[in-house]
Parts: C-alpha cells; sequence; structure tokens
C-alpha cells in the first residue's frame, strides 16, 4: 500500500473541520514506540463509505446527525477504518468508514451500521503533531511489520485521541494506529 492512502486518512478530521489548526508548515510530529498490541474485539457503529475522501467531512456531519436522530451515543473517541488504498483502486471505489465505539447492546438503523472490531493482535503506536503527518507514521509502522515478521491482516484503523482538536495544537494533537498483523 502506498503513501497516498496514509495522507488521505491522516486528514480526516482536518477535512471536517476548517477552523482545526492540524496543518501548519514545518510542523513537527513524532511517532512513538511501535509494539504488539493485543485488542479485545469490540464494537462500534459506522457510516460506511465508498468514494473519495473529500466526503470525509460531509460524512462526520451525516454521523453526528444519525447519532442524534437514533439517540445514539459515543462510547468513546472518533475512530476511522481504511480498507483499501487510492494506489490500488480507483478514488471512487475507495472503503471507508466514520464511526464510534459502542456497547453490544446498542441497536442502530440505516444508515449507521453496527460492526465488530475482530482483529486482536495490531502493531500500533500513538503518532503526535497534525493529521497530515499521519502518512509519514503509517510507512513507519508498515516498514516495521515487514521488519519484525509479521505481515498485515486487515484494515487500518485510526482513533482520534482529542476529545476537541480544535483547541489543541497541530504540534500536540494524538492518533493511535491500528495495523493487524500476524505471524509470517
Amino acid at each position: 500500500m502506498g503513501k497516498k492512502i496514509w495522507t488521505a486518512a491522516g486528514l480526516i478530521l482536518l477535512l471536517a473541520i476548517p477552523a482545526l489548526p492540524a496543518f501548519q508548515a514545518g510542523a513537527k510530529f513524532t511517532t512513538g514506540p511501535i509494539a504488539v498490541k493485543n485488542i479485545e474485539k469490540f464494537f462500534y457503529y459506522c457510516l460506511p463509505q465508498k468514494g473519495p475522501f473529500t466526503k470525509i467531512g460531509e460524512v462526520i456531519g451525516r454521523l453526528m446527525e444519525q447519532s442524534q436522530i437514533q439517540n445514539v451515543w459515543p462510547g468513546g473517541p472518533m475512530i476511522a477504518v481504511y480498507y483499501n488504498s487510492p494506489d490500488l483502486v480507483k478514488e471512487a471505489d475507495l472503503e471507508w468508514e466514520l464511526g464510534f465505539p459502542t456497547t453490544e447492546q446498542t441497536m442502530v438503523l440505516d444508515p449507521i451500521k453496527k460492526k465488530q472490531w475482530i482483529f486482536t493482535m495490531v502493531a500500533a503506536c500513538v503518532h503526535q503533531g497534525p493529521y497530515d503527518k499521519l502518512g509519514e507514521s503509517i510507512i513507519k509502522i508498515v516498514d516495521w511489520i515487514k521488519a519484525n515478521g509479521y505481515v498485515q491482516n486487515g484494515p487500518i484503523l485510526e482513533t482520534y485521541l482529542d476529545m476537541n482538536p480544535q483547541g489543541v495544537s497541530p504540534e500536540s494533537l494524538k492518533t493511535e494506529i491500528w495495523i493487524p498483523i500476524q505471524k509470517k
């Protein structure tokens, strides 16, 4: 997978919230230590999407609107799941979703879907810095996966750890990145 998906994926909240100061010329970022992390399966609700990442802002708006209409409330920070890359498919065929963790008992109606994250072993790290630099951290994780005898076996998940990203400087924004793995 190429760099293009990771750059686009990292822009999720930036595109959704134009006032967010996540782009800054020369803004620094750090990729925290990369490690294998065991994850418990969990449920989340989301708006599955097919098409370009330029729809992210619109999708966040619809997700929040549907959450309110259906009286479904987030059980944690926003997540994004990316199933493929613009390097591998046409922009119109990109598959991704935005959502929030929830409980097993949560009931949702279309267009919201309830899904379960089933990948229990991931390569993980916390990216600290602007969203437009997330791609660089993801490339480091992918390189780490290969160098440590693993292969990717599921979609990438990003968790946006700042509940109010507008109140955080670009260098301080935190995003946890998970890439499901298995031994070669």
